[in-house]
Parts: C-alpha cells; sequence; structure tokens
C-alpha cells in the first residue's frame, strides 16, 4: 500500500526547510531508522530517518527545494498494511514534555525540552543565560547560548510565559531531550489570562525615553533577533536595524516588528533601563592578584579540536614542504580591483585568489583533493574543490569550507568568504558549511609568523599555512636588488599517499598561478 511520509516537526517555529540532499532515489528499498535525507533549517542541518520498511515510490521535492513541514515529503509503498499516513517517529520531531493539566486560571507549568542542535550531538554546554527565574519571555525569544562540539547555537523559546526554574546552570552540560527550564504559560483557549503572562512590563518613568529606544545592533552591524523575527521581517519589507527592540541588550521581538510595522513607538522596557544604567556605571579598576591559579576545563570545540588533532597526528604520517611566493604583481592585481568591487558590497582580500589558484592546480593534480579510509585500503577522490579556511573564532578553531571552487569565480569566492568567515567568527556556522571539506588553507599569517607545520584536518590529506607577507630584498632578472612581497607557505602531507615530488611540483603550478596572474586568468574557465 503507497502511504506519503509527512515532513514533521525539526525545530521551534521551523515551517519550512531546504532539501540539501537525497540519501536515497525512487525504487530504493529502505528500513525503519535509515537516513532519507538531509535538510537545512535556519538553525541547522537536520537528518530525516524512515520509520517505516518499505520502497520509495516517489520523491516530491528535487534537491535544493523547500519542503513544509507537515507537508509529504516522498511516497512509499509499506510492506505491511497500515492505513494512516506515515508520520516521522517522536524522536525525529521537536520534543514536548507533558504539561500538568491545565487550572482554573488557564495556566500550565511545563518542562522546556532541549531539541535536537545537530546532527548525532547529544550534549551541549551552557555557555549564557539570556534570561533568569521569574522573566517574562516572548515566543520565540533567545533564552540561552549553548556550545556544542561544533558551533555556538542560540536556543530560542517556544512559548510566552513566564521562566519558573532553569535547570542547568552556566558552564553545565545540559543534555538533549532533557528538561532545560520550566516555563508557566497560558493554555491555548483558556478563559482568562493572568497578568503574569501579558506583554513584557514596561517602566513608568517615560522621561528616558529617547536615550533608551535606539535600536541595539550589534558588532557586526546586525540586529539582535532570532531566526523567526528576521523571517518576520523579512516578510514585511523591514529593516531590522531600525527597529528598536524592546529585550535585554536591545534584543528585538516579533512584537516590536509588529508595532514598528503598524507604526507605533517602542516602550521603554525594565530590561532596556537595566541595560542602560550597567552601561552608564564607571568601571571600577580590578584589583591585582598573586601567587593564584585557576583550572578550566576543555570543553565544547576545543575539546572537539583537541581529539581531532590528537588523533590526525597519531595517525597520520606529516611530512612537511615549503616554499616563498613572489605576491608583487597579485598585490598590484587586488588593489587595482578592490575599489570597484567594494561599491557592489564585495569585500576583496588576497584569499579569494590563494583559493581559485588552488582549485586550478587542483585540476593537474587530484590527489590532493582525496581521503583516506581508516586501514589506508581505499583512495576516495572528489570531483568538487571544497576548500577550508581554518578561522581563530571566539569558541575555538573552526574549519568552514567554500563549496565547489571550482565552479565559482573569484567575486564569488570572495563573497562565500566574507559570510563564512564572519559566522565563524561568532561561533555561529552551521554544521552544513563545516561538513565536507577536502583540502585546507589556514592563513596564520594573518596573526603573524611566517612558517609553520600545520596538522592535517583529518580525512583529508594535505594542509597548507600561509605565513605573512614581508617586503624582502630579492634580485631582479638583471641582476638589480628591488624590494618584492614574499609569503613563506608551510605544507603537510599524509606521507601515506602523497610524495615529496607531487606535493612540490603541484605547490610549482599554484605558486605560478600566484606570481603570474594572467596565467591564472587564462585557464580559468
Amino acid at each position: 500500500m503507497k502511504k506519503d511520509f509527512i515532513l514533521p516537526d525539526i525545530g521551534e517555529g521551523i515551517v519550512e526547510c531546504e532539501l540539501v540532499e537525497w540519501l536515497v532515489k525512487e525504487g530504493d528499498t529502505i528500513v525503519e531508522d535509515q537516513p532519507v535525507c538531509d535538510v537545512m533549517t535556519d538553525k541547522a542541518l537536520v537528518q530525516i530517518p524512515a520509520v517505516f520498511n518499505g520502497v520509495v515510490s516517489k520523491l516530491y521535492y528535487a534537491k535544493g527545494d523547500i519542503a513544509k513541514v507537515h507537508a509529504p515529503l516522498f511516497e512509499m509503498t509499506l510492506e505491511g498494511s497500515a492505513e494512516a499516513p506515515v508520520v516521522a517517529a517522536a524522536t525525529v520531531a521537536t520534543p514536548v514534555a507533558a504539561p500538568t493539566p491545565v487550572t482554573a486560571s488557564g495556566l500550565v507549568i511545563e518542562d522546556f525540552l532541549l531539541p535536537d542542535i545537530g546532527e548525532g550531538i547529544v550534549e551541549c554546554e551552557v555557555v549564557d543565560w539570556l534570561v533568569k527565574e521569574g522573566d517574562i519571555i516572548a515566543e520565540d525569544q533567545a533564552v540561552c547560548d549553548v556550545m556544542t562540539d561544533k558551533a555556538l547555537v542560540q536556543i530560542p523559546a517556544k512559548y510566552a510565559g513566564k521562566v519558573v526554574k532553569l535547570y542547568t546552570a552556566k558552564g553545565d552540560i545540559a543534555k538533549v531531550h532533557a528538561p532545560l527550564f520550566a516555563i508557566e504559560r497560558v493554555v491555548e483557549g483558556a478563559v482568562a489570562a493572568p497578568a503574569a503572562v501579558a506583554a513584557p512590563v514596561v517602566a513608568a518613568s517615560t522621561a528616558a525615553a529617547p536615550a533608551l529606544s535606539a535600536v541595539a545592533v550589534a558588532n557586526n552591524g546586525k540586529a539582535v533577533a532570532s531566526p523567526a523575527v528576521r523571517r518576520l521581517a523579512r516578510e514585511l519589507s523591514i529593516d531590522l536595524t531600525q527597529v528598536p527592540g524592546t529585550g535585554a541588550k536591545g534584543r528585538v521581538y516579533k512584537e516590536d516588528v509588529q508595532n514598528f510595522a503598524r507604526g507605533v513607538k517602542a516602550p521603554v522596557t525594565a530590561c532596556a533601563i537595566k541595560d542602560a544604567a550597567k552601561a552608564a556605571m564607571p568601571a571600577t579598576a580590578a584589583s591585582v592578584a598573586t601567587g593564584g591559579r585557576r583550572v578550566e576545563p576543555i570543553k565544547g570545540i576545543k575539546a572537539a579540536m583537541a581529539r581531532q588533532m590528537a588523533e590526525s597526528v597519531a595517525t597520520i604520517p606529516h611530512f612537511t614542504y615549503c616554499e616563498e611566493i613572489d605576491l608583487t604583481e597579485l598585490i598590484a592585481l587586488r588593489l587595482s580591483l578592490k575599489d570597484n568591487l567594494a561599491k557592489q558590497g564585495v569585500k576583496l582580500t588576497m584569499m579569494p585568489f590563494f583559493m581559485k589558484a588552488m582549485s586550478l592546480a587542483l585540476n593537474e593534480f587530484p590527489i590532493l583533493n582525496t581521503q583516506v579510509n581508516a586501514d589506508c585500503s581505499e583512495l576516495t577522490y572528489f570531483d568538487d574543490h571544497n576548500i577550508g579556511i581554518a578561522v581563530d573564532s571566539k569558541v575555538g578553531l573552526l574549519v568552514p569550507n567554500i563549496k565547489g571552487c571550482q565552479g565559482k569565480s573569484i567575486v564569488e569566492i570572495a563573497k562565500d568568504l566574507t559570510r563564512l568567515t564572519d559566522l565563524a567568527r561568532e561561533g555561529r556556522v552551521s554544521p552544513a558549511d563545516l561538513k565536507g571539506g577536502t583540502i585546507t588553507i589556514s592563513n596564520i599569517g594573518a596573526i603573524g609568523g611566517t612558517v609553520a607545520t600545520p596538522i592535517i584536518n583529518k580525512p583529508e590529506v594535505a594542509i597548507v599555512a600561509l605565513g605573512k607577507v614581508q617586503q624582502l630584498p630579492r634580485f631582479d632578472e638583471k641582476g638589480h636588488v628591488v624590494a618584492r612581497s614574499m609569503m613563506q607557505i608551510s605544507w603537510s602531507g599524509d606521507h601515506r599517499v602523497i610524495d615529496g615530488g607531487t606535493i612540490a611540483r603541484f605547490t610549482n603550478l599554484w605558486k605560478k598561478y600566484l606570481e603570474e596572474p594572467s596565467a591564472m586568468l587564462v585557464t580559468m574557465r
């Protein structure tokens, strides 16, 4: 019997997602719990499993399409004869604790369970609570920041109400599908809503309104708001940076966007007064401590990096190859293009040239764009050049990658690079951007230093560290000493599959494209 598989709830407030990859095709036989596809929400990459055995008879969406929550995702022929539509099991849906019985006042106190926040993640560290017990919160308001071993994730509230209890202290480990906090809220349809869950309380005095109603904008120029609020602003064609926020630190809520659309002036809230008072407090001199020490646990992304690096060194025989590259001509080319591209909103650094030149060289030396299996019995070659860039973020080392550099222009790579580095520095890069890298660049020269011995980002087979650019004396073709812009590079290769001659010849070609930009331009397709 043919039945539709219904896309389940995959996160608070999420009504649609992008179909990133089908893991099956029409005609495939699938079994219960087998992954069927990867979908991307505005929070994370989620894998959807099958809930019954059967045969896939029709896929309703193509790769890259937008799928709707609670709508048919694919059709399957079941082994059994159940009549109801196929709906994903509760382990896939966002977990919701059973509420206590509704009281006469229409209130319930229920636990908010920490939802799935990434593929394979079972726990995370509570980095910071954005609310406290007794606070009135709105639907989709950010409640806390949590740190996984991949990224910093913000957890929004599912309902409006009052925070009754925080179950996990700042710095502690929270478990996925376990209670994170308790909320007192009004049950939809109740006769009377108590004052406890009314709109956020506004300050009695309005004299400070002009000073406190300014829009809060983060350091990166973006308003502080949840993904659902950003989606609402896009639907109403509203610039969030112009919306006065009534939450802590100027956070913008749905009500703020709706009021802004109606031309209603935002109230001065207790949170806003508190933030302004805190900002106005004079700085106090720090006390001088001597002879002390402190112990910090290694958690989250730093712990994941420690494990990854230790395993890489222990299992991969590294060898290092160094060279210098004359970037004088390339720097001049970049400077000639920089201002015009800046007017188009494109930030052109040297890195897009390095990446594109690397991709062109990989066409001639595809072995550097491979991965070896655990027992070194198979080597997998990748058509796509997914070049990673190591970013020193506030939460630790992250290595997002730009997908398909072989098919992108330097300008397209520059746009992707700006997006990824901005997100990575805040620790909020998506799991999809962290997955699938094939070769990595580490730009140590942005901080300082000339030569390094980088550790391979396993299971990749090569990584290069870029040193800082220096003005150094060199001889020209006539024997005259001239100043040139020189950069040292340091490769580490997996000596099980790459030999010194291969990496030297690859580097010579990469170097040629960088030292002679015209050679790179005529090679580009």
